[in-house]
């Protein structure tokens, strides 16, 4: 086993190295010029079209669910572990300044997550079953041609693999962890649980998990930030200097104080980068997948209500829990992971550690969900629809056997395979960029030509 860790280490260090972190800040940049930053000053559009979406698409949709449901099922497999162990383990790792790097990373994300659900929506295709199915591999085969569909099956290849990392294991293990600190819960009995509760929503397929998602997300995701901003008022006497050593540490690094070992600027910008890609997944090449699924005819709408998933993901949720560890103090004393954050939450608000592990329970939950998609339709679009029973029953199985996994493997596994999904994507984005930028241009000339 140690002699796997560290091969697994050395790939992880390659991977996650500078070209790899330029590569998805690049790209991420890239993609904003060339849009002229819309992502960033076309919000609240966004914000519009998710809100008239919660029922039904646009007119003469296809698709198998509304685009607002299409965003819950990204969010239900973005909003994770990433927004309480992640942003921990960065801050734990990278200090303070690493927010400051994934909240760079968020920034120009929206461009990134916006550009893979036009992409997904424009070269989506329909299955033998009739369902639409589509994402990196998707506008790959059908975006560049024949002659890179080598690169979209390397990219399905990748994501049914990297989902039972990113989506399954560290999951399970990361809920079983803090169930049994707060409340004694034997990893088995968390890691048995899960995979029951998984199997009941998973025989409904996309409809039933958009359902439960767009539910769940919402319901989860403004209790979570709720109890955090209760938290923040109580230390509001503290925030200045938070925020200043998010920003200050950024680029001069983190002294070593109390239980914290100190880290250079480097470590800030690998590990808020590398967390941040990890919690929004912009740039993974799996929300596509969702946003495939939505029933609309305009690939520009469903990128306006796809690139929402980035910055609801970090700049909302991930920065409450990163102010929370930072401005309680809690940051320095030697904790890592959710058992930090839950620190954190209860120096600042009595229970706090209880709502930190049943908000944990729940985004696990519905990132196990989200992420099962994903796994399926990349085995679909490798085997065909044959493949899709047995990678669920897989799916399942593998719950309880991560609940009881070595936490520190499962996260370099997971960190590493992320990587590896998210090199074909980007190459695709590079390349298609074209289209995105064509598509998004007529659409607003033609917005300017009818309100004109």
């Amino acid at each position: 086993m140690e002699a796997i860790s560290n091969a697994v280490s050395y790939i992880n260090g390659l991977v996650w190295g500078p070209p790899m972190l330029v590569l998805i800040l690049g790209v991420g940049l890239f993609l904003s010029l060339g849009l002229k930053l819309m992502p960033v000053l076309r919000l609240g559009d966004g914000f519009r079209l998710m809100w008239k979406g919660r029922t039904g698409g646009d007119a003469e949709s296809e698709g198998e669910i509304p685009p607002f449901q299409a965003l819950m099922t990204a969010l239900s497999a973005t909003i994770g572990t990433g927004n309480i162990a992640g942003v921990a383990t960065a801050v734990f790792l990278g200090g303070p300044g690493a927010l400051f790097w994934m909240w760079l990373t968020a920034l120009v994300g929206m461009a990134t997550k916006y550009s893979e659900a036009v992409l997904a929506v424009k070269f989506r295709e329909v299955d033998e079953r009739g369902a639409h199915v589509g994402g990196p591999m998707y506008y790959i085969r059908n975006g560049l041609g024949p002659k890179w569909a080598w690169l979209g099956v390397l990219f399905a290849v990748f994501a049914a693999i990297a989902g039972f990392g990113i989506g399954n294991t560290v999951q399970a293990n990361s809920v079983a962890d803090v169930l049994q600190t707060n409340f004694a819960l034997p990893h088995w009995v968390t890691g048995l649980v899960l995979a029951v509760l998984v199997g009941l929503v998973l025989i409904g397929g996309i409809r039933r998990i958009g359902q439960v998602a767009s539910a769940l997300v919402p319901l989860m995701a403004i209790s979570y930030v709720a109890v955090g901003l209760v938290v923040l008022a109580f230390n509001a006497t503290a925030l200045p200097a938070a925020f200043a050593m998010v920003f200050t540490d950024a680029f001069t690094g983190t002294a070593a104080q109390g239980g914290f070992a100190g880290a250079a600027v480097w470590a800030a910008i690998r590990f808020g980068v590398a967390r941040g890609i990890f919690s929004n997944e912009a740039g993974l090449g799996s929300a596509p997948i969702a946003h495939a699924a939505a029933q609309t005819r305009n690939p520009i709408n469903q990128g306006m209500v796809a690139m929402l998933g980035t910055f609801i993901d970090t700049i909302i949720v991930c920065t409450i829990t990163g102010m929370v560890i930072i401005s309680t103090g809690a940051w320095d004393n030697g904790e890592s992971g959710a058992a930090l954050t839950s620190e954190a939450f209860a120096l600042g608000f009595p229970g706090g550690n209880y709502v930190v592990a049943i908000a944990l329970a729940v985004f696990a939950f519905t990132t196990i969900l989200g992420w099962s998609f994903y796994g399926e339709r990349s085995v679909e679009f490798l085997f065909g629809v044959k493949a899709i029973v047995p990678y669920r029953v897989l799916w399942i199985i593998a719950i309880p056997v991560g609940a009881t996994l070595n936490l520190g493997f499962v996260w370099l596994l997971a960190d590493t395979l992320n990587a590896m999904m998210a090199l074909p994507n980007l190459i695709a984005l590079i390349l298609l960029s074209p289209v995105v930028f064509r598509l998004t241009k007529e659409h607003f000339e033609n917005q300017r030509r009818v309100g004109g």
